[in-house]
């Protein structure tokens, strides 16, 4: 029985491998070989590829909220002692954070490496500043307070993903402290999470299709042309998001677990490929903490608490883009940045990552608060906008990587990973 479910999810991970490949040659062929045409453009690429992918993308989405919520809830309780859940989550802040510092840092030393920016034609801005939004710079004591919610049902209904933490965290730590006094409600939990678990494989199971149409339409608008006049930018955004991966997340992974790196990645690899696709950090919840339980022996009371904290806080990826665009910005425009800005552009995309959400594209937007704070014009991001999907494919790829790496290393500081499920897997 167990060898008929383990087969049945490698037949499904294999799928959304192909379904990548397959819909990135779809993709290229209606961009370079298909001429335009309303068939094309309005019945295929921005009607069926898009109602399918677009779909797809909200049902994991509505997933997310009941699904983070009650996951929590039920981690929290199963957790138990507060004093060790309060280890966990300080264990979880530091490692996030200390990441995102590092990955900008990674980010800052390559982008000067490369100079990106060097020899650029600044006149190509005008087309696309109009397009960017900006987001005003939030104080230290406002970050913290919009932690807290002051309306739960608000914070489930718009789904702040932090707030719900906060609050599912307490519910599930009176929920352990009372025992027995509120065995229903605790119950009531534990099956709602259940029954949140069993509609994720139902929707999982239309993920090859989602992709499939996702990565299709994405290839079919851009093609290869609009990556040429940026190549340089590019090429050090996803030189330096391989080497958060490979060398920083791996290394930290060896060091503090002992756990072969490899096989990490090559069990790891199908949820990195889904995140790919989807450029949505919350879509791939389900299945982190499905893959680190079957896959890794990561128990699940630690990687549901871990694990949603991951994709609202930890934005490596994210931080990694905008360390190389200020990189780009500053010498494109001329602008010579000191020792000091430096150290500000560090504690401001650190900062600016939590909270961030989830969904794609989201980095462009804080990213204007990273360039305000060093005096950077925020136009220049107008520049970057017609590539940034490609690259934010690759950069929640690397961000639920690190989420991941985070959650073993826990569980095993934890004793909460079976490392036979690691080494027969």
């Amino acid at each position: 029985m167990e060898n008929t479910k383990a087969k049945k999810k490698m037949g499904l991970t294999t799928k959304i491998f192909v379904a990548l490949i397959v819909g990135a040659l779809f993709g290229m062929v209606l961009h370079y070989i298909i001429p335009s045409g309303h068939i094309k453009d309005h019945i295929l690429v921005e009607g069926i590829l898009y109602i399918v992918g677009q779909g797809f993308i909200r049902l994991m989405k509505m997933l997310v909220v009941p699904l983070v919520f009650c996951s929590i809830v039920c981690g929290s309780m199963a957790i138990g002692d507060t004093k060790k859940l309060g280890t966990v989550g300080v264990r979880t802040l530091a490692f996030y954070l200390t990441t995102t510092a590092l990955a900008i840092c990674v980010a800052l030393a390559m982008g000067n490496l490369l100079d990106p920016g060097v020899g650029l034609d600044m006149s190509a801005i005008s087309a696309n500043a109009a397009e960017v939004q900006t987001m005003e710079s939030t104080s230290m004591a406002q970050t913290i307070l919009n932690i807290i919610p002051d309306n739960p049902i608000g914070a489930l209904a718009t789904g702040n993903m932090l707030q719900i933490i906060v609050f599912a965290l307490i519910v599930g730590v009176i929920l352990a402290k009372l025992g027995e006094k509120t065995e229903t409600v605790g119950n009531f939990f534990s099956q709602f999470n259940d029954i949140m678990m069993e509609m994720t494989m139902m929707v999982m199971s239309l993920a090859p299709i989602g992709v499939f149409c996702l990565i299709s339409r994405t290839f079919a608008g851009i093609g290869f042309s609009a990556f040429l006049p940026l190549a340089k930018y590019m090429i050090g955004v996803l030189l330096a998001l391989c080497v958060q991966c490979f060398i920083v997340y791996l290394g930290l992974l060896k060091i503090f677990s002992g756990l072969n790196p490899i096989k990490f990645i090559k069990n790891f690899f199908p949820v990195m490929a889904f995140a790919f696709s989807t450029a949505t950090s919350n879509a791939t919840i389900p299945m982190s903490i499905d893959t680190l339980a079957k896959k890794m022996g990561v128990s699940k009371r630690i990687s549901s608490f871990t694990i949603p904290l991951g994709a609202t806080i930890n934005m490596d990826g994210t931080a990694i883009m905008q360390g190389v665009a200020v990189v780009f910005a500053a010498q494109a425009f001329g602008i010579v940045l000191t020792p000091a800005d430096y150290v500000t552009v560090i504690g401001t995309a650190t900062l600016a990552s939590i909270g961030t959400a989830g969904v794609p594209s989201v980095g462009l937007v804080t990213l204007t608060m990273v360039f305000n704070s060093v005096g950077l014009p925020v136009e220049a991001i107008g520049l970057i906008m017609g590539i940034d999907r490609i690259l934010d494919m690759a950069r929640t790829a690397v961000n639920i990587t690190g989420d991941a790496v985070c959650t073993t290393i826990v569980a095993h500081q934890n004793n909460a990973i079976d490392r036979e499920v690691f080494k027969n897997s």
